[in-house]
């Protein structure tokens, strides 16, 4: 998907993507065969995986520095108060009226999406003098070019240390406050939203108080890593809550543990998504970190699931491998996101591109 829009601009591909991911989402209830089951599940996350590069074409395409921090926490409000209101209202309707029809009514309620975004989305579909300067633009940094350099390994790990928790959290945490803190399925969906709402406005907060320091003439790296590193290092915290003996704390320690993560969000997503990497590449880098990101849902939810069983139903080595990589990102985030070592650009293939630009 990285490669596509890249190529062939945001808008046509998306569109098709997402119409495709809500009816995948609303079928998934109403197949009876668990084979069916199972494409529909892989038809999701093939047409889910347009968004994420197909918004980073479009934020390096429309937004300067200063403001990246600030688009990125708005995007991550989203993505955010998606979990953060569908645990308790998917809770709610699976105990209402069922599961298969909890599927189908968000696949289809997503459709609504499409509206806007088809009538005030400008179509960015090149022509084909475009989409040879597109394919010039984006071959000067191939994909050599960005699994040699640090920055994107750096990026890979962050993202699926962030990844980690964030999965926990919608997979393993409801489980946790049920089982093992005594919560009601309705109130673990409610402390869920509490987290997930948590992160997603320190996470608009801090991208735009980034931004407010870079304007100031504050160093854009330096300004996001320092985030970044607080975001990690605050996420830790979760330990907090599987050691207390109080109810009450343990979940003021979930909800306030991914709350601050959040200052991570917006700045990592900048950072080793657009800032260190060459605008040519978005698309393609943005895809690639999806890998990690991806990888560390299924990931979270097999190995907390195994460190559960070794624990024997305590959650307490499933929280201590959250920390472990948690402060994994941390250090990767000190070490490897380096100017120095940002993606590098072939300049044959610049050159031509920016030849054909001025030709036209």
């Amino acid at each position: 998907m990285g490669w596509l829009v890249d190529r062939y601009g945001v808008k046509r591909p998306y569109s098709i993507c997402f119409a495709l991911w809500c009816l995948a989402a609303a079928a998934t209830g109403a197949v009876t065969a668990l084979p069916a089951l199972i494409v529909m599940r892989l038809v999701i996350g093939a047409a889910e995986a347009v968004v994420i590069p197909a918004t980073y074409r479009y934020l390096a395409d429309h937004f300067e520095e200063t403001r990246k921090g600030t688009a990125l926490g708005i995007f991550s409000i989203g993505g955010k108060m998606g979990p953060a209101l569908g645990a308790p209202v998917a809770a709610w309707m699976i105990i209402a009226y069922s599961w298969q029809a909890m599927f189908i009514v968000t696949g289809l309620l997503g459709l609504v999406w499409l509206i806007p975004w088809l009538l005030m989305v400008r179509n960015d579909y090149p022509s084909g003098e475009e989409l040879a300067i597109a394919k010039h633009r984006a071959a000067a940094v191939p994909l050599g070019n960005l699994l040699a350099s640090p920055v994107v390994w750096g990026g890979l790990i962050n993202n699926f240390c962030y990844s980690y928790f964030a999965f926990y959290c919608m997979t393993w945490m409801p489980a946790y406050l049920v089982e093992q803190r005594g919560l009601s399925l309705e109130k673990s969906g409610l402390y869920t939203f509490f987290s997930f709402a948590g992160i997603a406005i320190v996470a608009a907060l801090a991208g735009w108080l980034a931004d407010r320091l870079i304007a100031r003439g504050h160093d854009a790296v330096a300004v996001r890593k320092a985030f970044i590193v607080a975001g990690f290092v605050g996420g830790t915290t979760i330990l907090l809550g599987v050691y207390s003996r109080s109810p009450t704390m343990a979940l003021f320690w979930n909800v306030l543990s991914l709350s601050l993560l959040g200052l991570a969000t917006a700045n990592n997503l900048a950072l080793v998504k657009l800032t260190l990497i060459p605008r040519q590449a978005v698309g393609l880098n943005t895809g690639l970190q999806q890998v990690a990101t991806s990888l560390a849902g299924g990931v979270s939810a097999s190995l907390s699931g195994w460190l559960l069983y070794l624990g024997k139903g305590n959650y307490t080595f499933a929280m201590l491998a959250i920390f472990v990589f948690l402060l994994l990102g941390a250090m990767s985030t000190v070490m490897l996101l380096q100017r120095k070592w940002a993606p590098k650009v072939d300049q044959p293939g610049y050159e031509q591109s920016e030849a054909i630009r001025a030709n036209r």
